[in-house]
């Protein structure tokens, strides 16, 4: 039974890991010529944790652990206004939480699936003609040919979720902030550690990546409309993150400086997704494609890893040893599971309510005033991280 997945990030490589595990023969096409590596750490929490350890993956993901020992709050002026332990802000297990650089799990990912997952780098989806019996591909590259079933993993901004559900504004729920994100030289002198620096409505953070020679940096701002135009000009992206940031002080320019000339810049909106469905006919979607928390709730890896075990699982019990099954009822049963978990870990942000950019001097105050209180305070575990009973497909 032959499967195409659109998308080789996070969610992508995890759906067709588990559909080849259970005998599936599966694709996956990618619009990149190439895995896109670095990126800002992600946390793998909770449920998603079991997920790795059932892949086999969690040794070489705990040795990519970034192990972040502390983050610095910063004022205007660079002085310090709280230092905490990173679990202390966003919750979860220090001992056994995992946190790695997102270029790090995609690397992972792709190497436990590349001998038994045919990959096509350079080349997407750009129709699909469905039948009773399957569904007919047509590649970017002119390429067309059959499969059983689809499966959209290419984010938030799926263009294969496009082709049957039409555009994605309506369902969009947009949380009020841009962001910029990119590799920059750590001359901080930063190790294993975090900074963030804020004014009112923007604010600057700085990852130090292990003892590695790079930072990972990130500026983000509160805009009231999301800029859709600026995805057509990637300039007008660095102008809009940029001028936010014009006479601040610390060592903002030189950050805004490395964010104008970085070659691996990644723009977006911080956004949810919020689908009525989560399938259409022989489509299925996955990851952010289904159910972007944003990168606020540190949940979009492990909402990603979790959603596809599930898929993965409840197809290959539709579906058995190459027997007859019904991909409609797998795909009802997915999402009636997954769902539930999505939506908790979504609900655990609302639009300008981040602590990490503060949208207004009074909430900024009162974020300042919480952290000093709670440095020295252990955190609780988020029930949303566990909301979800693994089933045992294997079994």
């Amino acid at each position: 039974m032959k499967i195409l997945i659109s998308g080789a990030s996070i969610a992508g490589p995890a759906v067709a890991y588990w559909l080849e595990q259970y005998g599936f023969d599966v694709t996956v096409v990618e619009r990149a010529g190439q895995l896109r590596g670095g990126g800002y750490p992600i946390d793998i929490r909770a449920t998603a944790l079991e997920v790795v350890k059932r892949m086999g993956i969690h040794s070489q993901l705990r040795r990519a652990h970034i192990d972040t020992r502390a983050l610095s709050f910063l004022a205007p002026d660079g002085g310090l206004v709280a230092l905490l332990r990173p679990h202390a802000v966003a919750g979860g297990d220090e001992a056994e939480d995992l946190e790695v650089p997102r270029g790090d799990l995609a690397r992972v990912l792709y190497d436990v699936t590349k001998d038994g997952v045919e990959y096509r780098f350079n080349d997407s989806i750009a129709a699909l003609d469905e039948d009773a019996d399957g569904i007919d591909v047509r590649f970017a590259s002119g390429r067309v040919e059959r499969f059983a079933l689809v499966v959209a993993a290419d984010g938030v901004h799926s263009s294969t979720r496009a082709l049957k559900f039409g555009s994605e504004e309506p369902f969009h729920r947009y949380l009020g902030y841009c962001f910029a994100g990119f590799t920059m030289p750590n001359d901080f002198g930063l190790s294993h550690e975090g900074v963030v620096w804020n004014e009112p409505g923007r604010g600057v953070a700085l990852y130090a990546v292990q003892d590695r020679p790079e930072l990972f940096g990130f500026l983000c701002v509160t805009r009231d409309e999301p800029p859709f135009e600026a995805f057509r000009h990637p300039q007008a992206q660095r102008d809009l993150v940029a001028e936010r940031f014009d006479g601040d002080g610390w060592k903002v320019p030189q950050v805004v400086e490395a964010m104008r000339t970085a070659d691996d810049l990644f723009f977006d909106m911080v956004t949810q997704i919020r689908m009525p469905g989560w399938s259409s006919g022989r489509l299925a979607l996955a990851g952010d494609a289904a159910h972007a928390p944003s990168f606020l709730t540190g949940q979009g890896s492990s909402l990603a890893l979790v959603g596809a075990y599930v898929l993965a699982g409840e197809l290959a019990a539709e579906f058995g040893a190459g027997g007859g099954g019904d991909h409609r009822a797998a795909f009802e049963r997915y999402e009636a599971l997954a769902r539930p978990f999505a939506e908790a870990n979504q609900n655990l942000v609302s639009p300008g309510m981040a602590n990490l950019v503060p949208s207004t001097a009074e909430a900024l105050a009162a974020r300042n005033a919480m952290f000093q209180q709670i440095s020295s305070l252990p955190s609780d575990e988020e029930p949303a991280h566990w909301a979800i009973d693994l089933p045992d497909y294997a079994a």
